[in-house]
């Protein structure tokens, strides 16, 4: 990356489907411009096997599922146990330079949790001060419902894709290569 271009922080957030599938495009396009590129993924947990995470793998990306799946499988303790450990890593594969994109897939679902605390093991103003302070070549992906005010504020861009019809209203449940 030229020395006079600026690591972006882009964020796809809204109720529609999509925001993960965005980042990955994203992530596809970047390692076909040569940029070295790593997906955290915080709430979706490595017990299950992702379309993306295989596809990833072939084109020498890591994915990793840091999470513990949906809030209400787990107790609150597991998923903030999951919480803190999957910030410390974010924060540390940020803030190491290593990478030319870091995509933290979910981060805004993690932020908005409000069944039980997290701001303890994942505080927005730790996410906000790793924005502003993060090495000036990394491209930030925020993706994930609900971002949070302050994270839409210090973004480059947001993207919301919202949702005009799903066919899980029809009862059509997840499907293989589209959700996951």
């Amino acid at each position: 990356m030229s020395e006079k271009q600026k690591g972006l922080t882009l964020v796809y957030t809204g109720e529609g489907k999509g925001k993960t599938t965005a980042s990955i495009g994203l992530t596809v396009r970047a390692v076909g411009q040569g940029l070295s590129v790593k997906v955290l993924q915080f709430i979706k947990s490595n017990k299950r096997t992702y379309g993306e995470k295989i596809s990833l793998e072939k084109l020498g990306v890591e994915m990793i599922q840091l999470g513990e799946g949906f809030t209400w499988t787990k107790t609150p303790e597991i998923h903030r146990t999951a919480l803190k450990s999957a910030w410390k890593i974010a924060k540390d594969t940020v803030m190491s330079g290593q990478y030319d994109v870091v995509v933290l897939d979910e981060l805004n679902n993690a932020l908005a949790i409000d069944s039980f605390p997290i701001d303890d093991v994942l505080p927005i103003e730790e996410v906000k001060e790793l924005i502003r302070t993060k090495p000036s070549h990394v491209n930030l992906i925020i993706t994930g419902r609900h971002a949070k005010d302050e994270i839409i504020e210090l973004a480059d861009l947001v993207s919301v894709v919202n949702v005009e019809k799903h066919y899980y209203d029809e009862g059509i449940p997840a499907v293989k290569g589209i959700e996951y």
